[in-house]
């Protein structure tokens, strides 16, 4: 039993029409697009920059506490939370009688990161934000791999970024 395929026929079965309406539509996109300049959303990139909202997530931040320590209390709830596991914690516990553990190691892989902020939403002491930088450039893949210098000391950063939680317990204590 053989089944008989119908192909189209007449005008409907070329691949012209399709082809050439293409090429119309794109003729007056670049037409438009050539003697409005002035009307497009384009940006000279190195000298005009896009300014994103407060709400975009870029390369990620650890805070730091008024006197430069790492926020991080290392307890693995951001590396826990994270769909792409590219966040990898070493903790080690402190002399510092009023903190229990610091990492001693504290790395993200940002080409595994799929920059979805459940490291920031899960963490409980404010130690890890999603900064507004977006720009990364390197030759090599191991250059994207980040630790603590790169984290929270680089020098976009200007010193670190404070946590929040140091202005509510100050605020709590009457200060």
């Amino acid at each position: 039993m053989s089944s008989l395929v119908k192909r189209p026929s007449g005008v409907a079965s070329w691949y012209l029409p399709g082809i050439l309406g293409g090429l119309v539509f794109t003729m007056k996109k670049m037409l438009t697009n050539l003697f409005n300049q002035k009307q497009m959303p384009t940006l000279n990139y190195p000298e005009q920059k896009y300014e994103y909202g407060p709400r975009f997530k870029g390369n990620h931040v650890l805070t730091v506490k008024k006197d430069g320590s790492i926020r991080c209390t290392a307890c693995m709830l951001c590396a826990t939370n994270c769909p792409a596991q590219c966040i990898k914690i070493t903790a080690a516990e402190s002399e510092d009688p009023s903190v229990e553990k610091y990492p001693i190691s504290y790395e993200i892989d940002v080409l595994r990161c799929v920059y979805c902020g459940f490291c920031e939403e899960a963490c409980p002491v404010d130690a890890i934000r999603m900064g507004p930088e977006w720009q990364t450039a390197a030759l090599n893949g191991s250059k994207f791999t980040y630790d603590i210098q790169q984290l929270a000391y680089r020098a976009q950063l200007k010193g670190g970024v404070v946590s929040v939680l140091d202005d509510q317990e100050r605020h709590k204590a009457g200060i």
